[in-house]
């Protein structure tokens, strides 16, 4: 947000300005701070007449009101379309999460069934992320679990493989699956490619909704089994009736012709607001997923869920049903928006009675439970930080508290790391790291001073008014780490920060964790103490984070090569190098001749590398 003094008269100034040669035309318009950071995001079917309003201060509510006076720039850009206004709306804040918009914070990807279409035998995997490749895609799932229990089952029925390409090349016997009968092990030829290619054609078809036929046929094909007295094949087919008879009695839903249908049930509890969303794919129930959007507290719930809408939708395809406990504000732009999204028609409606309506009905007591749980989870939180102040004499609850740890090995690939917990949690978002650059191999306290310079510098010169300034700072850490850390604070001025150690203690067991502050002596919490618990999760978190970035680091220095450095020897050249010789080394040796002799190394590259490689370079 920005920092300077906040003037309703000067933003509104600012938008009277741009007003002058605002077109009355759809489009987006953007409130900038005066470091352009993106204050808001809106939208309207006709941009002067939509941004006008901003100029009446009194008729906005007070979060509008502290956007205006913030203001001092705005970005316009113009749509064809009102619907296209509000997918861009929807992008840009997903995008810049702008401070005063309200925003779906937990806005997470849902996972899939994968299933090949190629090849001679199509694998069915779990997939998140790009759909793109060409695959058969199913869901979404509203969470692992769920599509890993659909996986399972799918498994037991159609007994279609999971492994790599590679692995399925490289066996030479049947995994483990095969024998616990979840995998018919083409690998090693148990199953001819006609027979599996019904398998994977009925895997789709029962992703498809047709489970009911395909019962009936499991049941023809066990009593032919049984007549014949093939009594292990019938045994076979009894299963995979169990199996699919299980999914059915979880999943299926009467939904009449609608096949494929979103719910979503807002439900407000004070300033809180949870909003569920359910998926329903091929008739069945694939999962539900709470979220609790931000910035509401002045907002009706038509507007919340307009907003939540958008941006929901902007990473995920609605259904071609959308059910809603609440008629949001704009609802045929919604629609338009959404049918442009998904490249056909999406209805959004609220259902008055009929079995849609209980299902509706239930999301809603979904969210409302969601929304208890929450805000007893957020009652426990802030108890804990009131606890934590306590502990550590603070004069406030803290709102930001700051963690730092380092991680290296032997002094090498060596980074610095901070994570941030507020009232809200974990914010991710506010992670930092930093490559260490001049501390000395191994100099633990080093690096900590390092850390340390790097991000309060940058704080003391861009931050003066302390916005986003820690109220706590733990350092995974005994005495020496925390005394550094105070040394680059007095370098820079900073006296009101409060700095914690949190060393291992005896035999470096957790529980026996030893607190260290300046002019306090240092002190251990009971094993059970909650807030104890606390700040483990708090400094484990930090050590995953270091860690994490380390490792990344890392394995990015192992893929380098000492061709990367070589002028003219990109991805291609270097495979076919590599190819070639074996090796970096296998090149480095190699005589002129040779590496002209591989496909794309001109002599004159071929003089090039072998000057770099034989300092004539």
């Amino acid at each position: 947000m920005d920092i300077a003094t906040p003037s309703l008269a000067q933003g509104t100034e600012v938008i009277l300005g741009v007003l002058k040669t605002l077109p009355g035309a759809p489009g987006v318009y953007r409130m900038l701070g005066a470091k352009g950071d993106v204050l808001y995001v809106g939208k309207a079917k006709n941009l002067k007449k939509r941004v006008v309003a901003y100029t009446r201060a009194e008729q906005l509510p007070l979060r509008l009101q502290r956007m205006v006076a913030f203001t001092t720039a705005m970005e316009i850009v113009t749509t064809h379309t009102e619907a296209e206004a509000l997918l861009l709306e929807a992008n840009l804040i997903k995008k810049f999460k702008p401070h005063y918009n309200i925003l779906l914070r937990d806005d997470k990807s849902f996972p899939y069934i994968r299933v090949d279409r190629g090849g001679d035998w199509p694998r069915i995997t779990k997939h998140r992320g790009a759909r793109d490749d060409g695959a058969e895609y199913f869901g979404p799932f509203a969470s692992a679990l769920a599509v890993n229990q659909t996986l399972a089952i799918l498994q037991k029925v159609f007994l279609l493989r999971s492994c790599s390409d590679a692995m399925l090349a490289s066996r030479i016997r049947p995994c483990l699956l095969h024998q616990i009968k979840r995998c018919s092990a083409p690998c090693v030829g148990r199953i001819e490619r006609p027979v599996y290619a019904k398998l994977v054609a009925q895997a789709r078809g029962f992703l498809n909704g047709d489970s009911r036929d395909l019962q009936k046929e499991f049941a023809a094909a066990m009593a032919a089994a049984a007549e014949r007295q093939d009594y292990e094949e019938a045994a076979t087919y009894r299963d995979r009736i169990r199996a699919l008879s299980q999914i059915q009695a979880r999943q299926d839903v009467d939904l009449g012709d609608d096949r494929d249908i979103d719910l979503v049930a807002l439900h407000r509890a004070g300033d809180l607001v949870a909003i569920q969303v359910v998926f329903f794919r091929n008739g069945r129930h694939t999962g539900n997923h709470a979220f609790f959007p931000t910035q509401t507290a002045d907002a009706s719930d038509a507007e919340i869920l307009a907003a939540f809408l958008g941006q929901f939708y902007a990473g995920h395809l609605p259904a071609p049903l959308v059910l809603t406990s609440h008629a949001p504000d704009e609802a045929d732009v919604l629609q338009q928006a959404l049918a442009l999204r998904a490249g056909r028609k999406v209805e959004i409606a609220q259902p008055r009675r009929g079995p849609k309506k209980a299902l509706l009905r239930q999301a809603e007591t979904n969210a409302a439970d969601a929304a208890q749980r929450k805000l007893a989870e957020s009652a426990t939180h802030r108890q804990l930080l009131a606890d934590v102040a306590t502990l550590f004499g603070l004069a406030t609850t803290p709102a930001r508290i700051e963690v730092y740890d380092n991680s290296h090995i032997q002094g090498s690939h060596a980074v610095g790391a901070m994570i941030v917990a507020g009232p809200e949690g974990f914010e991710k978002a506010a992670y930092r790291t930093w490559n260490i650059k001049e501390a000395a191999t191994n100099d633990d306290f080093g690096m900590m001073r390092e850390v340390f310079r790097r991000r309060f510098a940058r704080a003391v010169a861009e931050d003066p008014e302390r916005t986003r300034w820690p109220d706590l700072v733990l350092i995974d850490g005994g005495k020496g780490q925390l005394s550094s850390a105070e040394e680059i604070l007095k370098d820079l001025g900073v006296a009101d920060v409060p700095l914690v150690g949190i060393s291992k203690g005896p035999d470096r067991n957790a529980g026996r964790e030893i607190f260290h502050r300046t002019g306090v002596a240092s002190f251990q919490l009971p094993p059970t103490h909650p807030v104890l618990y606390f700040l483990q999760r708090l400094r484990d978190e930090a050590h995953r984070f270091a860690i994490g970035t380390h490792r990344a680091k890392r394995g990015r220095a192992i893929t380098k090569s000492p061709l990367d450095t070589i002028s003219g020897i990109g991805a291609a050249r270097k495979k076919a190098l590599l190819h070639h010789f074996g090796s970096a080394r296998g090149v480095s040796e190699a005589g002129i001749e040779d590496l002209a002799g591989v496909e794309g190394i001109s002599r004159a590259l071929a003089q090039r590398l072998y000057d770099h490689f034989h300092g004539n370079g």
